[in-house]
């Protein structure tokens, strides 16, 4: 079977993989033989960057986000996917690993990569979402984040999430949360009720 038969065979069920994935399926190759053999693939559109050492065969934008393992889409993405707002987004990719945060693209599309603490890496769930099931923060976890981020809240996404929210649910994500955090959120709902 030929190498790239093979990669493709092993590694195309997966959402993202790299070189070391690579090195694994075809440990005698050399690096440099799989640095040229990626970038032909890249070429031939069969693979995609997402970022550097990352690819993917599926162009799909949200396939992006599991370059960043451990993540959740949250924020404005998971109001959308909540459907607490109709507004169109870009994926906004939350992670607790060391990495550069900001506007990024992939495949022409832009996404967004935001850190978070590990102390602040839960409320997530999984979900299907553009046909492929991925981490996205619970409507508890986003009221939270939104906060945390300091993201702008208008009236009506306010009582979206007053409609919204499990109170079982907040009060359990609370309690691992800063008490400065915790009394802003506490504010915020009481100001809507």
């Amino acid at each position: 079977m030929s190498t790239i038969l093979t990669l493709r065979q092993k590694l195309s069920t997966l959402p993202v993989f790299s070189i070391a994935d690579c090195k694994k399926i075809l440990p005698k190759t050399s690096n440099a033989y799989l640095h040229l053999l990626l970038h032909n693939l890249m070429q031939k559109k069969e693979i995609f960057r997402i970022t550097r050492g990352i690819y993917t065969f599926h162009p799909e934008i949200t396939v992006a986000a599991f370059a960043y393992s451990p993540f959740y889409l949250g924020l404005q993405q998971a109001l959308s996917i909540h459907n607490l707002w109709e507004q169109e987004t870009n994926p906004i990719i939350i992670t607790p690993r060391k990495v550069r945060t900001g506007l990024r693209k992939f495949e022409g599309n832009n996404y967004f990569v935001r850190k978070i603490s590990r102390k602040m890496f839960f409320g997530y769930k999984l979900m299907n979402y553009s046909g492929v099931w991925v981490q996205v923060s619970d409507v508890e976890k986003t009221l939270i984040d939104m906060v945390y981020y300091k993201q702008y809240m208008g009236a009506e996404l306010k009582s979206e999430f007053s409609k919204s929210i499990n109170k079982t649910n907040l009060n359990t994500h609370l309690k691992k949360v800063p008490k400065k955090l915790r009394e802003k959120i506490l504010k915020l709902l009481k100001k809507k009720s």
